[in-house]
């Protein structure tokens, strides 16, 4: 990771609140945060510390309830809903816990989607997307259906969905938990491709400890706080091991 590259993601004092009155959960409690292109940083942490609704906020997907969460010097919350729609599918690939494939469509046109959106035509998109599944080793696969494949092959393809359209920020949840280890590796080696290669940012949520040695920086989170944030997977293990 070059360190003189520029911010791709910048939050100052992010704030996330469900609900109001005596049912508010502050999901987010004043979060700083900058990612850099061509960094990939993972976030940890204890489920239910905010690290999905952190990634929801910096991906437009959530409003923050207050602060400011800045992606590519632009703020998403200051868009118009249009605008927004159009700057996240433009710029933001999402890899989704749950994979969010459509049943009846092929993996093929599964991953077209983004490409549909941006404008292009289906047969364009077509190759593109084929293009994409080999990348992550489904290119024998693209005429099949998501219920054809085991979770960890529906992984890959939400995967290759979210980077078909070259995103300048790829943001993931949990993008090895249905992996197996071997398989896993692989897929985080080529995230870290991506990001590196092509001077992308990539946040990956995961509890994984396999996978934290790919990491350029690692956050850890902790009731909607991030307490720590480390420069190599080596000085997290070192700094919590002195702690003990």
């Amino acid at each position: 990771m070059q360190m003189e590259n520029r911010a791709a993601v910048e939050c100052r004092g992010v704030t996330k609140v469900f609900g109001s009155g005596g049912s508010e959960v502050h999901a987010l409690r004043g979060i700083d945060l900058e990612v850099r292109e061509g960094e990939l940083l993972m976030l940890v942490g204890p489920s239910g510390c905010g690290k999905t609704t952190l990634i929801s906020v910096i991906a437009g997907v959530l409003d923050a309830s207050q602060g400011e969460c800045q992606v590519f010097g632009e703020t998403m919350q200051e868009m118009s809903a249009a605008k927004c729609t159009h700057f996240r599918g433009q710029n933001i690939g999402f890899v989704f816990q749950q994979f969010n494939l459509i049943p009846s469509l092929t993996l093929r046109e599964n991953v077209a989607i983004p490409l549909l959106i941006n404008g292009m035509s289906y047969k364009a998109a077509l190759p593109k997307a084929d293009e994409a599944l080999e990348r992550v080793g489904l290119g024998e696969r693209m005429s099949d259906k998501p219920t054809q494949l085991s979770g960890g092959q529906q992984q890959r393809v939400a995967i290759a969905r979210a980077i078909v359209h070259s995103p300048r920020l790829v943001v993931c949840d949990e993008p090895t938990s249905a992996l197996d280890h071997v398989t896993g590796q692989h897929v985080v080696q080529l995230l870290r491709e991506v990001a590196a290669g092509d001077g992308k940012a990539l946040i990956v949520v995961t509890h994984d400890s396999r996978i934290f040695e790919y990491a350029d920086r690692i956050a850890r989170m902790d009731d909607g706080q991030i307490v720590s944030v480390y420069g190599s997977y080596q000085e997290m293990v070192d700094a919590e091991r002195n702690m003990q």
